[in-house]
């Protein structure tokens, strides 16, 4: 079976795992600090704040920005659920808008059109490791005095015309277990605001600047020491590993080209994508749908994924929140029902992108 997914830790992973263990130092010390300078080099920003999750660093950069109860975000109903629950967590309104149907992230003239007096944020996600249109929503921001928070859970060095995401305001990235850097849990939030470095440091250590001297409300969103070994074992090795997954796909998009009623995951207008997921479109036009498909490819030994099944709105809990207001989400519907990610990761060996390729050609039809 060729994995979607797959996570591998090596000698050094246990190595600097084994240092903190014998330090005795588990929470919030010199592994977590060496952390967040590395990952700001990453981003290049000045400040990385490392957090407990890829959804506490959402939650806390909401929070930096001092939100109050109605006050709304804007976003996109097609991602992962953390999107939402971040903005609904931090008391504040999700407003979700479309998405561009050639890329599944946020349209920039959608969130032009939802900006109105209670607008405080707006926050494009980079799916799937492929940035948002961020030339176009930055200067959209600049204009209303309206911040961006950039959902980058899956752009871990991802970048647009040479800027890496993370940069365009806050960025709040995860490291969850499948993520291209992975610390098992884990987030991070990157600023170049130093008040707003210091507010979420402030939020991260139950609003604590020394010992027992309080100076706001706050939480306990620290990461351990132990997420950050495990991290700091994998950073010195993100570029070769995003070359690697950007060749397999490549090649994939080589092999695939051409296969009726099959969209494929492009690059334009300088957005460099770090290809966390290669997710295809199953259109109509297609030979079969898009379950019947990946249940084919499945059968043949090549396993796939769906993000996401359905909008965060269309689930029941979500439907009718107070908090969550609807716009028109065509596009996204669409791609919800059409969308199927298939194995791009760095493990993969050529054999294995070449087995997946003549699968997908066998089950569709080339």
């Amino acid at each position: 079976m060729i994995k979607l997914t797959e996570v591998r830790l090596d000698e050094e992973a246990e190595r600097q795992v084994l240092d903190v263990v014998r330090s005795g130092r588990l929470a919030q010390g010199p592994k977590v600090a060496e952390f967040e300078t590395t990952f700001a080099g990453i981003a290049g920003t000045e400040h990385a704040v490392a957090v407990s999750s890829g959804t506490t660093a959402l939650v806390a950069a909401i929070q930096a920005l001092d939100l109050r109860p109605g006050d709304e975000v804007i976003t996109t109903p097609f991602t992962f659920v953390a999107t939402l629950n971040a903005i609904l967590e931090a008391g504040a309104v999700a407003r979700l808008v479309d998405i561009d149907p050639r890329d599944f992230t946020i349209d920039p003239q959608c969130v032009a059109e939802a900006i109105g007096p209670a607008t405080r944020a707006i926050m494009p996600v980079h799916l799937y490791g492929y940035p948002a249109d961020m030339t176009t929503l930055a200067p959209l921001s600049e204009a209303a005095g309206i911040p961006i928070i950039e959902d980058a859970a899956q752009a871990h060095g991802a970048s647009i015309d040479g800027r890496p995401v993370g940069s365009w305001g806050m960025g709040a990235f995860s490291f969850y277990a499948t993520k291209n850097v992975t610390t098992g849990e884990g987030g991070i939030i990157t600023t170049d605001d130093d008040a707003l470095a210091d507010r979420i440091r402030l939020l991260r250590n139950q609003g604590m600047r020394a010992r027992y001297e309080y100076v706001i409300p706050g939480h306990n969103y620290r990461m351990t020491e132990l997420q950050a070994a495990v991290g700091l074992s994998q950073l010195p090795h993100l570029d070769r590993w995003t070359s690697l997954r950007r060749d397999h796909a490549h090649r994939l998009r080589a092999a695939l080209s051409g296969v009726e009623g099959l969209e494929l995951p492009g690059e334009a207008g300088g957005r460099s994508h770090v290809y966390h997921q290669f997710t295809v479109r199953i259109g109509s036009a297609a030979a079969i749908d898009r379950d019947a498909c990946a249940a084919a490819l499945l059968e043949a030994g090549i396993e796939t994924g769906v993000y996401y099944p359905k909008l965060t709105n269309d689930y029941d809990c979500y439907r009718d929140h107070p908090q969550v207001s609807v716009g028109d989400v065509t596009h996204a519907s669409a791609a919800a029902r059409e969308v199927l990610s298939l194995p791009v990761h760095q493990w993969l060996e050529s054999g294995d992108v070449d087995q997946v390729a003549a699968a997908v050609v066998d089950v569709l039809g080339g």
